[in-house]
């Protein structure tokens, strides 16, 4: 079997101007019902549903991945609790940061003390919108630094934007030297930021995952931030080596594009980069992330509009990137991580999916390039986050919206 891309700039040239290379052609006027604007101005409303198109249907028959629901199989104990928290990374001494949507970033101490961190920026919050991620640098036991990502407040609305500060822990645990390297730059409604951020393997440059804010067609406008995944440097700059370098703007940062609302992301060992996202009513997807590839939405999705009204499948448009699982009913992925722990040795090298609407955690099984999805583990509530502990626990957040609490939740061997 040949050697999977390893994501270096030398090989990312190679990759994207090679025969095969999967970057797909931009839709034509007939695909989309609806112009978009490239100028990015703030816009009053999100529609409805998706562009009526002209594809003939052709069903999705392979890679749908909902399981039954069966008992977890692990020992559950609550640990903390949280106001609707988003994300949470942790430190090298053991410590936890959590953020909460409302804008308030947390420092779970080793011992299990919680402590707020002051000199967090202002957020629209609201909906899906506030403070979202959060990312420990690959230097921060030298730099302290930290990332986060929020919906920035602004005129007509709010936009993601991508923040860098040193993390002071030495007893009043602050933000210092708070910048923000990008925002996305189209203000106005909506929720689904994407907003997840993920390191390079070689920790020179990071990976951030930007929603389409329910506006759909952005997704498909390559002068505009929404519905991709770029590649950029620690900076906030186009990375080099990415697929469109040479174009400047918007498109030398994209990676990917065609994504509706991308949220976990994950690099594994073998330099396979894997993603999982919200469709529509039903279509979430656990997609295989090539740089230059289009994965389709709004134009196909194996789910519908949430009014009923239908959108063509995958295998209508081969032209775009399939995904290679997808969950109808929705299960609402949220955070996504790859298992490398002691704790549970049977489960190295397997995926773990936070489901939302689900209220479940979803064990997925990797091989090469395929990927089989295993278990769905009846949680009873709906899992916004989840991270490896460093003696190899799963922990898991509990998302804060209707009713369910915020807990932190670690799960061992029973």
């Amino acid at each position: 079997m040949p050697k999977p891309l390893i994501l270096t700039p030398a090989l990312l040239l190679i990759a994207c101007g090679s025969s095969g290379g999967a970057s797909s052609a931009a839709p034509s006027a007939s695909d989309l019902s609806q112009n978009t604007d490239a100028g990015a101005k703030p816009i009053p409303t999100v529609p409805e549903n998706a562009p009526i198109t002209n594809i003939k249907n052709i069903p999705a028959t392979t890679g749908k991945a909902n399981r039954a629901e069966t008992a977890p199989p692990f020992k559950i104990d609550t640990i903390g609790r949280f106001d609707a928290p988003f994300a949470m990374a942790f430190l090298p001494d053991g410590g936890l940061l959590v953020t909460e949507k409302a804008g308030h970033l947390k420092l779970r101490s080793p011992d299990g003390r919680v402590q707020e961190v002051a000199g967090v920026p202002e957020v629209a919050a609201g909906g899906q919108g506030g403070l979202l991620d959060v990312a420990i640098a690959p230097d921060f036991s030298r730099s302290g630094t930290i990332y986060l990502t929020y919906s920035e407040p602004g005129e007509g609305g709010s936009q993601l934007a991508l923040a860098r500060a040193t993390l002071d822990s030495r007893g009043a645990e602050r933000l210092d030297n708070l910048t923000v390297i990008w925002r996305s730059g189209e203000t106005g409604p909506g929720g689904q930021f994407g907003a997840n951020i993920l390191f390079a393997p070689d920790g020179k440059s990071l990976f951030l995952s930007s929603g389409e804010r329910q506006r759909f067609t952005p997704a498909q406008d390559p002068n505009q931030a929404l519905g991709k995944i770029l590649h950029l440097t620690l900076d906030g700059k186009a990375a080099p080596g990415n697929p469109m370098a040479a174009k400047g703007g918007v498109e030398a940062m994209t990676w990917t594009s065609g994504h509706r609302n991308p949220y976990g992301m994950v690099i594994a060992p073998d330099g396979r980069f894997w993603e999982v996202e919200m469709g529509p009513r039903g279509g979430d997807e656990l997609n295989l992330i090539k740089p230059g590839r289009n994965y389709g939405w709004p134009l196909v999705s194996n789910g519908d509009n949430y009014s009923g009204q239908p959108i063509p499948d995958h295998p209508s448009r081969p032209d775009f990137a399939a995904p290679v699982l997808w969950w109808n009913p929705s299960i609402s992925p949220g955070g996504m991580i790859q298992y490398s722990g002691a704790m549970f040795p049977e489960y190295k090298g397997n995926l773990f999916i936070g489901a939302l609407s689900g209220k479940a955690l979803i064990h997925v099984v990797l091989g090469g390039d395929k990927a089989t999805a295993a278990d769905q583990w009846d949680m009873g509530t709906r899992i916004r986050d989840l991270a490896q502990a460093p003696d190899g626990a799963i922990w898991a957040l509990e998302d804060g919206g209707k009713g369910a609490g915020g807990r932190l939740l670690r799960l061992t061997r029973k």
